[in-house]
């Protein structure tokens, strides 16, 4: 069943979307959160309506594999990714928790753990989503010495050709 105005409904929610996850996951490139994945996904729904954000998915994708595949590299950076998710685990058990500020906190009470509940659910969630992506990484990248190599190489050839094809639509 067609329903009237259905592609202008479709086509504004998935670029609504697009452009939200663009630009959260530029905001995770330095704050904490998988920001290379949010650029991507953001990139992938707007790759189906502009041809810009299609010349450009398949660099950030191939740089988000590099990422993790250095990730899992060694113990040492799986050891330090899996404490971090202890972290965040911890911190969302605190903030649900939401103990009462410390004698030694120097600010109002009010700035104490801000953001309650809704805080401390979403570090959860994002230390469920650190797990999937660390095991992920894990199965798809560790112990294959040639992966990053190979993903740099495939980097270097996306870029060339969304340069390559940048030039040719102007």
């Amino acid at each position: 069943m067609n329903v009237p105005g259905g592609g202008a409904v479709k086509r504004v929610v998935l670029e609504t979307a697009g452009w939200l996850l663009l630009v959260v996951g530029i905001a995770a490139l330095v704050l904490p959160g998988p920001g290379l994945l949010g650029v991507f996904a953001g990139l992938a729904l707007l790759s189906q309506q502009y041809d810009w954000a299609e010349r450009r998915t398949d660099p950030i994708k191939y740089r988000a594999l590099k990422a993790a595949a250095e990730g899992v590299a060694t113990w040492l950076r799986i050891s330090v990714s899996l404490l971090g998710v202890v972290l965040l685990v911890a911190c969302g058990v605190v903030w649900i928790q939401r103990p009462p500020a410390p004698s030694w906190w120097p600010l109002s009470d009010f700035w104490w753990l801000p953001g309650g509940l809704g805080t401390g659910i979403t570090q959860l969630g994002s230390a469920v989503i650190a797990v999937a992506l660390i095991v992920y990484s894990y199965r798809r990248f560790h112990g294959d010495r040639g992966a990053v190599a190979e993903l740099d190489q495939k980097i270097k050839e996306a870029d060339k050709s969304a340069k390559g094809e940048g030039r040719q639509a102007a």
